[in-house]
């Protein structure tokens, strides 16, 4: 059973007109596909969806419950308002706890404000990782510890704790860089000099006169 629980309504109005009235009072339409079945629609309560996938994201399963029926899904669409903080639609899709998904999870740096070794620039090349497993191993996350990252040696996918987890499939190169460490850009005296030259050199602005003149 999964730790985030929606409660949903069964929709058969799926007009314009109707889907607008539902949004007017805060509940969301939403469908719900899976392979070999009727594709449902249903209805969700805004706060309870936003409160749950604040927490559960798309990388999480979610047990729906209809009409004293409970579905693990995930959350494979979220549509929203492109000028208001507001979802339009949802897509989910259940899922079957003995076949294997194919999902993007997100790169979690850990440690990411306490590098020791600094002045430093973290620069993170990756932020989400295609992984396939069972839903039962499905990780919300895939984490690193960043703290002790040098110059010299980035962090690759192979060194995510995903990697080192059975029963995970990683989808991309194991050499693929994550993330790196920069060290700071140093002015050299050599251009400071330059700079000095330049402005030493500057060209005598011809045509203007003088107060003499």
């Amino acid at each position: 059973m999964s730790n985030y629980v929606m409660n949903i309504e069964p929709r058969e109005d799926v007009g314009s007109n109707k889907v607008r009235k539902l949004r007017t009072e805060n509940i969301i339409p939403a469908v719900i596909y899976s392979r070999g079945e009727e594709t449902k629609t249903v209805s969700i309560d805004e706060l309870e969806f936003v409160k749950i996938y604040a927490k559960a994201g798309q990388s999480s399963i979610v047990d729906l419950k209809l009409n004293g029926e409970t579905m693990p899904v995930v959350v494979k669409d979220v549509q929203k308002h492109p000028t208001k903080n507001k979802v339009m639609h949802i897509d989910f899709q259940k899922i079957s706890m003995d076949e294997k998904l194919k999902m993007f999870i997100p790169i979690v740096l850990i440690n990411r404000d306490s590098i020791k070794l600094q002045p430093s620039t973290l620069v993170q090349q990756m932020d989400q990782l295609e992984i396939e497993c069972l839903p039962g191993v499905l990780p919300k996350s895939a984490t690193v510890d960043v703290a002790d990252l040098d110059f010299a040696t980035p962090i690759y996918v192979k060194d995510l704790n995903v990697a080192q987890t059975e029963g995970i499939t990683i989808l991309i190169d194991n050499e693929e860089i994550v993330c790196s460490l920069l060290p700071p850009t140093v002015e050299t005296e050599g251009d400071q000099e330059g700079q000095e030259g330049q402005e030493a050199t500057q060209p005598e602005v011809i045509g203007e006169k003088t107060e003499a003149e």
